[in-house]
């Protein structure tokens, strides 16, 4: 039996209260592991001026995965006003962890399903089963922004419209990654038995970036005629999701509209709670509950564990680790169905702990 090496990134707020959960189910489960702690997170941020510190990406470099739970993120100035204050009026700017390892790493899938499992008061309707599939490396996470764009901007006509005083992020869409993640959308839908592939898109509006991201999706969709696809603006798919949720299988789309649709996915099937996803490259993979590190909850051993006991499910699949992933997802199901412990968000007052240990005993 391998003996994986795991970088184990707990974050703050609720994150190490969530992983401390997943890691009860993962070693019922019989997973055998070497969890490596590592620092992340906005203490750090606060004391050194790295949310993400060096010490911590060369950590990930000599591990198989990694496993992360939440870190708390704010705007530009009100970070920079918690920085201590010998790191103060540097120019230190807050980039996001997650992001910067999505890009250090090239883990350019974000896979978010979305399965509304039966017994779960939350669901908005029963039998939902979607995965969105995002891009995670350019749109407008790139990081490219200007509180006061440079003067030559202005030189190309098109700024004729923008006010001098405007702020500017910068959305970058290539064929390449464009290609890439429709194409990681298709072989999944193959191999998984899916029966269809969705691009959502703003091409009517967002012509330039959209355009190309919708013309490489065709592209892609037509080498597998095996699978159907269609075609959904960003606006019109959140109201289609509301109304008929199972018209959709998988759906393709760029970071920062994936951003947006994974949560309101995961509305469908329960909420934050329930919201789970891999950050998947060529050759290593993060992955984590999409939900924040809600402070408010710290330590009260109060939040729903199962999108965290759900992200370790994930990750044993993306080891190879297909039958404890699989008794983890029923254990899971189980829970939920029997409906004897629930935590506060599913009407019930079982703590963190209290949730994990009836996974834990369902495996058994």
């Amino acid at each position: 039996m391998r003996n994986y090496r795991i970088a184990w990134l707990p974050g703050d707020g609720i994150g190490p209260e969530v992983c401390a959960a997943a890691r009860m189910v993962l070693d019922a489960a019989g997973f055998s592991a070497e969890y490596l702690p590592g620092d992340i997170g906005w203490e750090f941020w606060r004391r050194e001026g790295d949310a993400l510190p060096q010490r911590t990406i060369e950590l990930l470099r000599s591990t198989d995965c990694a496993f992360f739970g939440a870190i708390t993120s704010k705007p530009a100035r009100e970070a920079e006003r918690e920085l201590v204050p010998e790191l103060q009026g540097r120019g230190l700017s807050y980039r996001s962890p997650i992001v910067r390892m999505r890009q250090l790493f090239d883990l350019y899938i974000c896979l978010r399903p979305a399965k509304a499992f039966p017994g779960n008061p939350l669901n908005y309707r029963e039998g939902i089963d979607l995965v969105v599939f995002r891009e995670n490396t350019e749109g407008m996470y790139i990081g490219v922004e200007y509180a006061r764009p440079p003067e030559c901007f202005y030189q190309d006509p098109g700024f004729a419209r923008v006010p001098r005083e405007a702020a500017i992020s910068v959305r970058s869409i290539t064929r390449a990654a464009s290609e890439r993640i429709v194409e990681a959308a298709f072989r999944y839908a193959r191999k998984h038995g899916r029966r269809k592939v969705t691009a959502v898109h703003k091409a009517n509006v967002l012509r330039t970036t959209c355009g190309l991201f919708l013309e490489t999706a065709r592209e892609v969709a037509s080498r597998y005629p095996d699978i159907a696809f269609d075609e959904a603006n960003i606006d019109a798919i959140c109201m289609w999701l509301l109304k008929n949720p199972h018209n959709y299988d998988i759906i393709v789309t760029t970071n920062l509209f994936g951003d947006i649709l994974s949560d309101l996915c995961a509305q469908l099937v329960g909420g934050m709670g329930f919201g789970y996803s891999g950050n998947i490259g060529e050759r290593y993979a993060v992955f984590e509950p999409t939900h924040g590190s809600a402070p408010k909850y710290a330590g009260q051993n109060k939040v729903n564990p199962l999108a965290t006991i759900l992200a370790a499910k994930m990750m044993l699949e993306w080891l190879g680790e297909n039958e404890k992933a699989a008794r983890i997802e029923q254990a899971v199901a189980r829970v939920i169905a029997e409906g004897k412990v629930r935590t506060y968000d599913m009407g019930g007052n079982a703590t963190t702990r209290e949730m994990a240990e009836a996974v834990c005993r369902a495996l058994a």
